[in-house]
C-alpha cells in the first residue's frame, strides 16, 4: 500500500508519475491495481463490459453513484440502456431548452462574479427542471448535493437519512410530471419492461450530473474570459470539448477484472482495480500536441477513436453525455454574449471524486468581447 497516502493526498500527482513511467503502470493501494491510458487500452477496457465489470469498482464507493444503470454489469447493462437511452438523446433533450434558457437569464450575473460559486446553483436549478421542471424542494436539492462539492472523504460518506428523504421528493415529483421532463418521459416506459427502481436511477442521474457539469462550465467561463476570440456561441461546441479535454470531469475510471485477461498486451489477474484515465489520456502529447495549451481549434478535425473520452466510451458512454452539453451550451450562451473577462483567480486542479478547480474564478461580464486575454500564453497551469 506504499501508494496509498498519495492517493489520498494528491492522486494527479501519482497518476502522473506513473505515466512518465509508461502506458501501463502499477498502483499500490489497498488492492492490486493497474491504470492505463492509451487508446488501445481504453478500447479493451471500456469494450468488454464481461470482463471488466462495474462491480467492486471506485465507484461503489460512494453512496451517490452506488446505484441505477451506472453500477449495472452484463447482461441486465445492456438492455436497461436500450431503455433509458432515447430519453437522454439531444433530439429528445431539445424540448427542455426553453425553460433551461429561463433558469439561466434569471440568474445571470451582473459585472463582476465567481464563476465557480455561480456555476452550481445554476447547474442544480437546471437539473430540477430538466427532471421535474422544479418540483424537487430546491433547499432539499442543495443538501443532497452538497457533499459533492466537498473535500474526499465528503462524498463518500453514508446519509441514509438524506437520502430517503430524497427518494420521498423524487418519488413524490414523479406522481404527476410536468409534460416534457425526464421524469414524464421516464413514466412513458410500459411498466411490465421495467423491472428496477426508476427513483433511484434519478436520484443516481442527479448526482452524476452536478458537480461534473458546474465544474466544466466554471472552467469554460474562466477560459472564455481569458479568451475572448473564443467567445461566439457558433465556436462553444469546440470550447466546450477542449475544456473537457483539459478538465475532464471524470478523471479516472475503473472496472475489476472478472478473470484472467489479457488488455492491450498485458495480463491482467482475475479480481485487479483495471482503470483508465481521460486526464492522462487528454494530457497526452503523443495524443495531443502541445497538450497544456487551450486551443479549441483542435476539433475542428476528427478525433482518432478512444482518444477523447470524457464521457467514457462504447456502450458505457455516459447516460447524461448529452444533457450536460445543453445545459453547458444554454449557460454559456448569454454570457458570451455579454462578454466575458477573466479578472483573477486560481483554475489550478482540485481532485475529489471529480475534478474541480481550486478557485475562486473571479470574472467580469459585461465586456468588449475584442479584449486582451488574461494569459496571451494560452497554457494551462498544470496541478498542484
Amino acid at each position: 500500500m506504499k501508494d496509498l497516502y498519495q492517493w489520498t493526498f494528491n492522486p494527479i500527482g501519482l497518476l502522473e508519475r506513473g505515466a512518465s513511467r509508461g502506458p501501463v503502470f502499477p498502483l499500490h493501494l489497498w488492492r492490486k491495481a493497474i491504470v492505463g491510458f492509451r487508446p488501445d487500452w481504453n478500447r479493451a477496457v471500456l469494450s468488454d463490459l464481461e470482463t471488466f465489470r462495474s462491480r467492486r469498482s471506485l465507484s461503489a464507493l460512494t453512496p451517490y453513484l452506488h446505484g441505477g444503470v451506472v453500477h449495472l454489469d452484463q447482461p441486465a447493462h445492456d438492455p436497461r440502456r436500450r431503455q433509458l437511452n432515447p430519453h437522454f438523446h439531444d433530439r429528445a433533450l431539445s424540448a427542455l431548452h426553453e425553460r433551461l434558457s429561463e433558469v439561466v437569464t434569471a440568474g445571470l450575473p451582473r459585472e463582476e462574479f465567481d464563476a465557480l460559486a455561480w456555476a452550481g446553483p445554476i447547474v442544480r436549478r437546471m437539473l430540477n427542471i430538466a427532471f421535474f421542471d422544479g418540483a424537487l424542494p430546491d433547499q432539499l436539492l442543495a443538501r443532497f448535493l452538497a457533499p459533492l462539492e466537498k473535500p474526499t472523504p465528503g462524498a463518500l460518506r453514508p446519509r441514509p437519512v438524506l437520502f430517503r428523504r430524497m427518494r420521498a421528493a423524487i418519488e413524490s415529483a414523479m406522481l404527476s410530471p410536468a409534460p416534457h421532463t425526464l421524469a414524464a418521459t421516464l413514466r412513458t416506459l410500459d411498466p411490465a419492461t421495467v423491472d428496477y427502481d426508476l427513483a433511484e436511477e434519478l436520484r443516481v442521474a442527479l448526482a452524476a450530473g452536478y458537480d461534473t457539469t458546474a465544474h466544466t462550465l466554471a472552467w469554460a467561463i474562466w477560459q472564455l474570459g481569458g479568451h475572448p476570440e473564443w467567445q461566439e456561441p457558433s465556436a462553444l461546441p469546440l470550447v466546450i470539448n477542449e475544456v473537457l479535454r483539459l478538465y475532464p470531469a471524470g478523471w479516472l475510471g475503473s472496472r475489476t477484472a472478472a478473470r484472467d485477461t489479457v488488455a492491450a498486451g498485458v495480463p491482467i489477474a482475475r479480481g485487479t482495480l483495471v482503470c483508465y484515465s481521460p486526464y492522462l489520456t487528454h494530457r497526452d502529447p503523443e495524443l495531443w500536441p502541445d497538450p497544456l495549451s487551450f486551443r479549441p481549434e483542435r476539433f475542428t478535425a476528427r478525433q482518432a477513436p478512444w482518444t477523447f473520452v470524457p464521457f467514457a466510451a462504447g456502450s458505457r458512454t455516459c447516460l447524461g453525455m448529452h444533457l450536460a452539453r445543453l445545459m453547458l451550451t444554454t449557460a454559456l450562451t448569454p454570457l458570451c454574449q455579454a462578454g466575458l473577462s477573466a479578472l483573477a483567480g486560481n483554475p489550478g486542479i482540485r481532485t475529489s471524486i471529480t475534478l474541480r478547480p481550486i478557485g475562486p474564478l473571479w470574472t467580469k461580464v459585461g465586456v468588449t468581447r475584442r479584449g486582451v486575454p488574461t494569459d496571451t500564453s494560452g497554457r494551462c497551469p498544470p496541478a498542484p
